[in-house]
């Protein structure tokens, strides 16, 4: 009698599991794995874009930016400060700035990072407002 007990509870256990779970809401909806935030380059500031001067030298835009990210063998007088932040959950952020150099010498800032001083107070920098200081003449 017991192993008739035994079976058909098994039985029924069996029976009602998958119907079981099928009423029950999506745990996938609620249970998603981590996403790490991922940073990459060189973040650059509004304020790091105000201190910049035309006519300072690559050793003073240096200190003020940090090392460039990228710095062409075919332009060395340009240099290439890309930042791209890729939040877990979320649009991905990219900043670019350049800085372009003559005779040793800031002539000119070209990129989606503009000054605090030339931001309207409490908008921030987007893509479509590039910043631009006067073109190096030739």
């Amino acid at each position: 009698m017991k192993r008739t007990t035994i079976g058909l509870v098994l039985s029924s256990l069996a029976a009602l599991a998958p119907a079981g779970c099928s009423s029950t809401p999506e745990i996938t909806s609620y249970l998603t794995p981590y996403r790490i935030d991922i940073r990459q380059g060189n973040f650059v500031s509004q304020d790091m874009v105000a201190q910049l001067k035309l006519g300072q030298s690559k050793d003073q835009v240096r200190f003020i930016l940090g090392t460039p990210l990228l710095i062409d063998l075919f332009h060395p007088e340009r240099w290439d400060y890309v930042y791209r932040f890729q939040p877990g959950r979320g649009a991905i952020q990219q900043r670019r700035l350049a800085v372009y150099f003559a005779d040793g010498k800031l002539a000119r800032i070209d990129g989606d990072v503009v000054a605090a001083a030339a931001a309207a107070p409490g908008s921030a920098a987007t893509p479509a407002e590039p910043a631009q200081a006067a073109p190096a003449g030739k």
